[in-house]
């Protein structure tokens, strides 16, 4: 493979990936097809599996940490002070969809380049000249990157991430994305901010290659990481098609918004019937008022068909929830169990969902709201997100005491999990809490082992 960006000697970069729900990092694999592409000496280390070595940060002319999501980059913070300790000289930069939006605290803290979710381009003319004074700065770009397959040789095996789960069987899981960014602007979401209602396709023989080496790898299973498959439906479709037809017995999952699934209904049954184990769909609340508050672009109704829809044909839905809002109260959160319970979707929903805070970071266009804003105390540099309080110190409690409850017991049963939280959210709503019919006998609900989601 020949590059087209010129460089003048080799450079010896490192790539960190400090956490990534528990996948291979994708973010430092395509870095690394670009940069090994261009001749450069790359390490990828992901913190998640492998120690830091003093030895690797040393020699480094180049130290890159990857930064997809909020915990990634918080969890970077303290490798910045680390790395700049230990190779002083080293240029620092940060690059994924959470850098830019966290630019102005990673550069007090000696990241000399912060660099966007569409990083190929500029990544790589920073590696041709790391000690120039030139800024190479490109945090607000989201060019078009010609893609190319990732690079996964030097990180830990597929075997040793998170898997799939189908009742007492586990599958190997791969990762890679058909689409980056997304057409859609909701009002919660981190992708906005940067992408702004905007998304790139990856060419479908990139993906393909990369599922290809995957499968070869050992993966059984493949998580298409897209913000939503839906937003370029022809070419996901055309994707799963061929990766049925070249992987037979390879199941993979996706994420698609609800209005999306209820727009192309039609073609749900192809997604069953080319090995889908799971759609992943942001449903974030029952509540119209709070929907329309999130600009979703769904309504309880509309989930509620897209549910039976797709219990009718035997697609499986793992819905996510932002459960506590300024908005929620504790019989609204009553409300939203009995409705999960009802729907017949206990155990497809991890159980993390039942505690997920409402996450205002920089860049936030939920900072439009003037009720927002109204209960926000402060922005904190260590957990990156404007604090709020609830109007209500019942609701608060309740999700701190519900954090805690599934934080401690992440490998419990689902069904009894949301046993504990019925109880307990009917206590703090001072509502008896009505008994539940026996659940009847269903297959196993696949899930990634991985239960967090932000």
């Amino acid at each position: 493979m020949c590059l087209d960006i010129q460089h003048s000697a080799l450079t010896s970069v490192l790539l960190i990936s400090t956490y990534d729900l528990g996948r291979q990092p994708f973010g430092l694999a395509s870095a690394a097809a670009w940069l090994r592409g261009a001749g450069h000496d790359v390490r990828c280390v992901d913190l998640t599996r492998t120690k830091l070595a003093e030895a690797d940060v040393r020699r480094a002319d180049l130290i890159a940490l990857y930064l997809p999501m909020h915990t990634a980059t918080r969890l970077a913070l303290p490798i910045i002070d680390r790395v700049r300790a230990l190779n002083p000289s080293a240029h620092i930069c940060a690059y994924g969809l959470y850098a830019p939006l966290n630019s102005e605290i990673l550069r007090a803290g000696g990241v000399r380049t912060v660099l966007g979710p569409e990083f190929e381009h500029d990544l790589l003319a920073l590696a041709a000249a790391p000690g120039s004074d030139s800024p190479h700065d490109g945090a607000s770009s989201i060019g078009r990157v010609r893609f190319i397959r990732p690079d996964r040789s030097d990180l830990p095996p597929l075997a040793k991430y998170a898997s799939l789960q189908v009742g007492e069987a586990r599958k190997v899981v791969g990762y890679t994305e058909a689409t980056r960014g997304c057409k859609h602007r909701c009002r919660h979401c981190p992708i906005v901010p940067v992408y702004d209602g905007r998304f790139r396709v990856v060419p479908r023989d990139v993906v393909l290659a990369d599922v290809r080496a995957q499968v070869a790898a050992g993966a059984e299973h493949i998580t298409f990481g897209d913000p939503d498959f839906f937003n370029g439906p022809t070419h996901a479709l055309a994707i799963v098609e061929a990766l049925a037809r070249e992987c037979p017995g390879v199941s993979y999952d996706v994420t698609i918004k609800v209005e999306h699934l209820l727009q192309q209904r039609a073609s749900l049954a192809t997604l069953r019937d080319t090995g889908c184990a799971f759609v992943t769909c942001a449903v974030e609340s029952f509540d119209d008022v709070v929907l329309a508050k999130l600009e979703k672009g769904h309504t309880h109704d509309d989930f509620v068909a897209v549910a039976a829809h797709c219990a009718a044909i035997g697609l499986a839905l793992s819905p996510t929830f932002v459960a506590f809002t300024p908005w929620t109260t504790p019989g609204s959160y009553c409300a939203m169990l009995h409705e999960i319970d009802r729907l017949g979707l206990v155990p497809a929903v991890s159980p993390i969902q039942y505690a997920i805070r409402l996450l205002v970071p920089q860049g936030s266009r939920m900072l439009e709201l003037d009720e927002v804003r109204a209960r926000i105390e402060r922005f904190d540099s260590r957990s990156l997100t404007h604090i709020w309080t609830h109007a209500d110190p019942r609701v608060d409690a309740l999700q701190r005491q519900l954090e805690s409850l599934v934080g401690s017991r992440l490998n419990a049963p689902r069904t009894e999990m949301f046993a504990r939280v019925w109880e307990i959210a009917h206590a703090a709503a001072a509502l008896a809490a009505p008994s539940r019919a026996p659940l009847l006998s269903r297959a196993a609900v696949p899930y990634l082992n991985e239960p967090w989601y932000c």
